[in-house]
């Protein structure tokens, strides 16, 4: 019997479309290079974009202001509900307004080091150039970035860099970048350069002569399911982190546009690849359906530390600074609280295992802002992280400004994604993938700040300029509604809705997601192990077979049916899972947040393994259950040689 881990290796997937050449001149000519469509046919040509996060809702405002018809989807009510608009810590940008040491070059190195040597120069080149002009387009749309006294925009310090780089409005920087690809979006939604269909959900993809043509989207409130066409999909959806079910994401994030792509061709490269963030509220129950995040920009003023002896349950007040460990500072002298995100939350899970951890549960480590307080004063702390503190007494019922926060790692981004090029484009031509829901930036592990920057990059100046060059030579003709591929689709939509609510068994939706999420944190989270994943890869086609026998989903598809909508996505999380452990256990390596047991150096660090592992893994669906196709993407460093990653 053929075995899921049977997977086969395929034909190398190569970048075609970045240019050879330096690295700091190689978008310049990408964008020379790129064939031009006339603003006259701009206007006859259609664009759907799938997600109003900032990707999605940057690159659909900037398509239709160069004169596209743009049709946008989203899920939410409003466009300005997507997941986007609760990143609370600050965007990078190699401004250089502290006159400390930034440049382009010294954020880029920052990004491929931070990634553990696993992203692509040229892209990761790209995105610090664009870093630039990403600011300056958001002080002109008004977003209220802090500024300091004399009158410069304000910046302050993340993980795995050592200059303030980040820009920030406070602990709501995503909302506030946010609200302004809002503000452009519907300015273009008013002078009708989109139509924007909220409440609706894409559940497949139109391939026609293999090409991206269309989708098939269900009215959420109504039930109507029915395909929307165009000469080109853009799929912003973000990441899929809530296959873990505790997740720092928004109850509604999923993979289901991903992964319907997936299906219907694209690539889907480097599952694996999971963040961990290190600053999370702990989990306090089984009630819990989410984590709450707290901004890694608190790590600039908090302090991170437990008790030097295991089982120490005193108030940590009673604790005395000399029975206290500071482990993040001792253990990383150069970079303290302020290493990356995948060393910190490591660190703190190794003292929570040696019996140090905090708290009712044992899993929580102390964020403690005593000696800011001391040294700054209540009120600057209170202005630059009151709402933040807000936030973490209402939760909690505890108030930082007199006991330290307690904190332990969550799931929170995830760097893999569907496979693209320099381009964005997927695999199958004309399907175009920005922000979170695709692979290409981060590497093993995203430096805080940058998801924002990777966003905004795409939508407002990569898209704009690589989708007119698929436009302008794919000489397209418009799709029949009636054509055989779209029938095709829709009827398997409707296949799929059907039999999910004809099942009529005894298990709630969120019973698998629950048990699902469980067996993935404790085998595919912070930790890896060849045995962990080999149990996984077992249970999960197990679990897969018991939701499509026993689910339960109440209601009809002709109606609001939240229910229908969760069965969904949770029937798509249990095929991901599968993918994301084969991929983990194939990768016999440590990198950034894929860390396997096995592979860690005496003082256990990741080891990385470049000889065998220096590629991006892009997996070729062949069917559910059967083993997928790895198709590998060689990594070439020429201007940041890797090395074993330190910030000691």
């Amino acid at each position: 019997m053929t075995s899921y881990t049977d997977f086969t290796i395929g034909a190398p997937v190569a970048d075609t479309a970045a240019p050879a050449g330096p690295v700091e001149e190689r978008w310049e000519r990408r964008r020379f290079g790129v064939k031009l469509v006339n603003p006259a046919n701009k206007r006859k040509m259609k664009i759907i974009v799938v997600g109003t996060g900032l990707a999605g809702g940057s690159a659909a405002a900037s398509l239709a202001e160069l004169g596209y018809q743009v049709s946008s989807f989203c899920y939410q009510d409003s466009p300005r509900r997507a997941h986007s608009i609760a990143a609370q810590g600050g965007i990078n940008a190699a401004k250089n307004y502290r006159n400390d040491g930034d440049s382009v070059h010294r954020l880029f190195y920052d990004t491929v080091k931070g990634g553990d040597f696993r992203s692509r120069e040229s892209n990761v080149h790209r995105l610090a150039e664009i870093s630039l002009q990403i600011i300056d387009q958001c002080v002109a749309q008004g977003v209220p970035f802090a500024r300091e006294y004399g009158g410069l925009l304000d910046t302050r310090s993340f993980g795995g860099a050592q200059v303030s780089r980040t820009f920030y409005a406070r602990g709501q920087t995503g909302q506030q970048l946010l609200l302004g690809a809002y503000q452009a979006l519907e300015r273009q939604i008013d002078a009708g350069g989109v139509m924007m269909y909220p409440r609706h959900e894409m559940l497949d993809l139109i391939v026609v002569d293999g090409r991206a043509r269309g989708i098939v989207a269900r009215d959420l409130v109504t039930g109507e399911t029915r395909s929307h066409l165009a000469d080109a999909v853009v799929l912003a959806s973000g990441g899929y982190g809530n296959v873990f079910y505790l997740s720092t994401n928004a109850k509604g994030c999923n993979v289901t546009a991903s992964w319907r792509a997936h299906r219907r061709g694209a690539l889907f490269a480097n599952p694996c690849y999971t963040q961990i963030h290190p600053t999370c509220i702990p989990v306090s129950g089984d009630h819990q359906s989410k984590l709450t995040l707290m901004s890694e920009s608190l790590r600039n003023d908090g302090r991170v530390w437990v008790p030097e002896q295991a089982g120490d349950t005193r108030p940590p007040s009673d604790i005395p600074e000399s029975e206290r460990d500071y482990f993040l500072e001792r253990q990383y002298p150069a970079y303290g609280n302020l290493v990356p995100r995948d060393i910190a939350s490591r660190a703190a899970k190794n003292v929570c295992d040696a019996g140090r951890g905090v708290g009712p549960t044992g899993l929580g480590v102390y964020l403690d802002f005593a000696e800011a307080i001391n040294r700054l004063g209540r009120p600057a702390v209170a202005a630059k992280y009151g709402n933040l503190f807000q936030m973490y007494q209402r939760i909690t019922g505890e108030d930082p400004y007199v006991v330290p926060m307690r904190i332990f790692p969550a799931v929170h981004y995830t760097m893999g994604g569907l496979w693209v090029d320099y381009d964005l484009q997927s695999t199958i031509p004309g399907l175009f993938v920005v922000g979170e829901a695709n692979f290409s930036d981060h590497g093993a592990n995203r430096l805080g700040a940058s998801a924002l920057m990777q966003g905004l990059a795409d939508g407002y100046f990569v898209l704009p300029n690589t989708i007119g060059d698929y436009l302008a030579g794919a000489k397209l003709h418009p799709v029949d509604p009636g054509a055989d591929e779209v029938r095709a689709t829709e009827h398997e939509v409707a296949s799929r809705i059907e039999t999910l609510l004809s099942i009529d068994g005894s298990r709630t939706v969120d019973s698998f997601h629950r048990e699902l999420g469980h067996l993935m944190w404790d085998q595919c989270g912070m930790e890896r192990t060849d045995a962990g994943l080999r149990k996984a890869l077992d249970r999960v086609p197990e679990l897969r077979r018991e939701f499509w026998s026993t689910v339960k989903v109440p209601g009809t598809g002709a109606q609001l049916n939240q229910s229908l909508e969760r069965a969904g996505r949770v029937a798509d999380f249990l095929e991901l899972a599968e993918l994301m452990c084969l991929d983990a256990l194939h990768r016999t390596e440590s990198c950034g947040g894929h860390f396997r047991a096995e592979s860690q150096t005496e003082d256990g660090e990741a080891a990385r393994d470049d000889e065998h592992f220096s590629y991006a893994a892009a997996w070729e669906y062949t069917g559910q259950g059967e083993p997928p196709v790895l198709h590998k993407e060689d990594l070439h460093f020429e201007y940041v040689t890797p090395s074993q990653r330190s910030y000691k």
